[in-house]
């Protein structure tokens, strides 16, 4: 029963991420939207496959790859946003505040 609770959570996350890739106006918050849910809702799910399978094949890898998914998608999102602003791309017309203008200069 737990195992279906954090699969379907994880499920959820994914799903909402994906949404998040749609709706969200530029890349910036794509990427935070992207990587939140993704990353929340990959582990629930390898959460999930840990309690179902046990501490069998399958839940060691498990147990293995959720701080690798954890760390690496966080520092993989902080890469690719700190590219795009590098190279020019505008935050979106609803942002309201720029921190990281005065830390790049």
């Amino acid at each position: 029963m737990v195992s279906t609770i954090l699969i379907v959570i994880g499920v959820l996350f994914n799903l909402i991420g994906c949404i998040g890739l749609i709706r969200f106006p530029d890349v910036y918050n794509r990427l935070q939207s992207a990587t939140k849910c993704g990353t929340l809702g990959t582990c629930s799910i390898l959460a999930g496959t840990l309690f179902h399978f046990g501490f069998t094949d399958a839940g060691i890898k498990a147990i293995i790859a959720i701080p690798l998914i954890f760390f690496g998608a966080t520092v993989a999102a902080h890469a690719l946003v700190r590219g795009a602003y590098h190279f020019g791309i505008k935050l979106g017309d609803k942002s309201v505040k720029d921190d990281y203008k005065d830390v790049a200069k």
